[in-house]
């Protein structure tokens, strides 16, 4: 992509078990400021960078973000200041606020490995 060299991000994986889950909620982020894949693996490292975040997922195209989260350990306002901390360099800028949030029950499930967000 034009406009994006010097770019790269490497994707962080955080260790995950379905039991994790458990006493989790999941909030539902617009996220503006993404232009590319490379900005949604930043603003997801972001959020998998926070303790209590057990799950992330970045939708580009929908311009929003799926967490899992502990409401013990992290606060919906500590995950938008994450995202806007992943831009934290003069080139991006994230911004991000809440849509929905719900137990994990009634917003993911995991099927074969694969996660459904609803």
């Amino acid at each position: 992509m034009e406009g994006h060299d010097g770019c790269h991000v490497e994707p962080i994986e955080k260790p995950f078990r379905e039991e994790d889950l458990e006493g989790a909620e999941v909030a539902y982020l617009r996220v503006l400021g993404m232009g590319c894949p490379r900005c949604a693996t930043r603003v997801r490292n972001g959020l998998l960078s926070q303790q209590g975040v057990k799950l992330a997922d970045v939708f580009l195209e929908h311009g929003v973000a799926a967490v899992a989260f502990d409401p013990a350990a992290v606060s919906v306002e500590d995950l938008e200041a994450a995202v806007a901390s992943a831009g934290n360099d003069s080139r991006h800028h994230y911004e991000a606020s809440l849509l929905a949030r719900k137990p994990v029950a009634e917003a993911l499930s995991i099927e074969g490995g694969r996660r459904i967000w609803r």
